[in-house]
């Protein structure tokens, strides 16, 4: 038969001491436990580090590797367990308080992870390294200054490149823009000002705007209602104003007004400005303001601004034109944020314009200048003021002067 030619099956392998020694040393079976957790391979892993754990259960460096693992999947329990187990067992052991450190604040935890990255400091004290993770916890906290204080160590021990880079970025003022961008922690913010002008001559003007803004990582949106109070008259208007983000270091504010009655407001009104970051603390600016009057006013502007530490200075050119004139105007803007935050700081501006009018009484030709000083302080997280005073002269006319007075409250 056929079957009686078929080469019979190898007898099955008996032990030996030689097959024994095969089995993976503890070292050799850690080293494949990480190689699995650094190639994507995390449940595989887990499964290693569990046998690991099986044959020394105290074993610091599979409690961290595994908490690390955990971490990664997001299983914050688990991941505290085991990196909080290695970092009691060997208090010395910088890579766990590291570790703890990073759970902790991709977990929402900055606190936590500020303190885990102070031991950290502690154990490694000339390495930037630390510095740059304590000074992201601590922007997410909310304490710029303490932030931007250990980026200045970080950056005294020899940090560069791209995790100095985000941390200093992220630690720039929202100079141009406040409401593009809302504190950490809050995602709404409400507004009531008040201004007072004095014209010189005749009664005093009234404005008032309240508003109300949600934000978004994407960007934030206002509702926004107006008032105001001119030669005897009154009018209302509501708006809309909103930021969103565009490609990497560009986003854009849009606007649109509306005043039913249009006695004093332009019955609707827009505005599109794009703002561009360039790198250093270099920003660009292009805009149109749209007032629709009963001769349609354009407003074109460009601008230039820098930030440098706790300062922001921008220089910003407009040319307005309607059917019948045209003018120019430039302004100077210097805004100092001398608590270190992005909330309180002292604000000046000068600026000067110049139109050309052909029904104008001074030969067609018509100067204006002014300037402004601007005080914002958060009282407490929640609660902010704002102060201002301006002058301005407009040829001959008597200076007009203004006073301003604003309450913030966001949650």
């Amino acid at each position: 038969m056929p079957a009686a030619l078929q080469v019979p099956p190898s007898p099955p392998a008996i032990s030996t001491p030689a097959a024994a020694a095969a089995t993976p040393t503890f070292d050799e079976a850690y080293a494949r436990a990480r190689a699995l957790a650094n190639g994507g391979h995390p449940d595989e892993a887990l499964a290693a580090y569990e046998a690991l754990l099986a044959r020394a259960p105290d074993n610091v460096d599979v409690l961290l590797g595994r908490g690390i693992v955990h971490a990664r999947l997001e299983h914050w329990p688990e991941a505290e367990r085991d990196l909080r187990a290695a970092a009691t067992a060997a208090p010395k052991y910088a890579d766990a308080w590291s570790a703890l450190g990073d759970m902790y604040l991709w977990s929402g935890r900055p606190a936590q992870a500020a303190d885990a990255y102070a031991r950290l400091i502690a154990l490694r004290p000339s390495d930037p390294a630390p510095y740059l993770a304590r000074g992201r916890a601590l922007r997410a906290l909310g304490r710029d200054a303490d932030a931007r204080a250990d980026l200045g160590r970080a950056r005294a021990l020899g940090a560069t490149g791209e995790a100095a880079d985000a941390l200093a970025a992220a630690l720039q003022p929202r100079a141009g823009n406040p409401d593009a961008a809302i504190a950490h922690g809050y995602t709404w913010a409400a507004g009531l000002s008040a201004t007072w002008t004095d014209p010189g001559r005749g009664p005093r003007w009234n404005d008032e705007t309240v508003s109300v803004r949600h934000y978004t990582n994407g960007g934030s949106l206002a509702f926004e209602t107006l008032r105001a109070q001119r030669f005897g008259r009154h009018d209302v208007a509501w708006g809309l104003d909103g930021y969103v983000g565009l490609w990497s270091g560009a986003y854009a504010n849009l606007r649109y007004q509306r005043a039913a009655a249009a006695r004093l407001f332009p019955a609707n009104a827009g505005r599109v400005e794009l703002y561009q970051a360039l790198g250093s603390g270099w920003e660009a600016s292009v805009s149109d303001d749209v007032l629709g009057f009963a001769a349609r006013v354009n407003i074109y502007g460009a601008s230039i601004a820098k930030y440098a530490g706790d300062w922001y200075v921008q220089l910003r050119h407009q040319n307005i034109v309607s059917a019948e004139s045209h003018g120019t105007g430039e302004r100077l803007l210097a805004r100092w944020f001398y608590a270190g935050d992005a909330d309180t700081y002292l604000e000046a501006t000068l600026n000067s314009g110049r139109s050309d009018d052909p029904l104008s009484l001074v030969g067609g030709q018509g100067r204006s200048g002014g300037g402004t000083v601007t005080w914002v302080r958060y009282w407490t997280p929640a609660w902010g003021t704002r102060v201002g005073a301006s002058v301005a002269r407009t040829g001959g006319a008597a200076d007009q002067r203004a006073l301003t007075f604003a309450l913030y409250r966001r949650w």
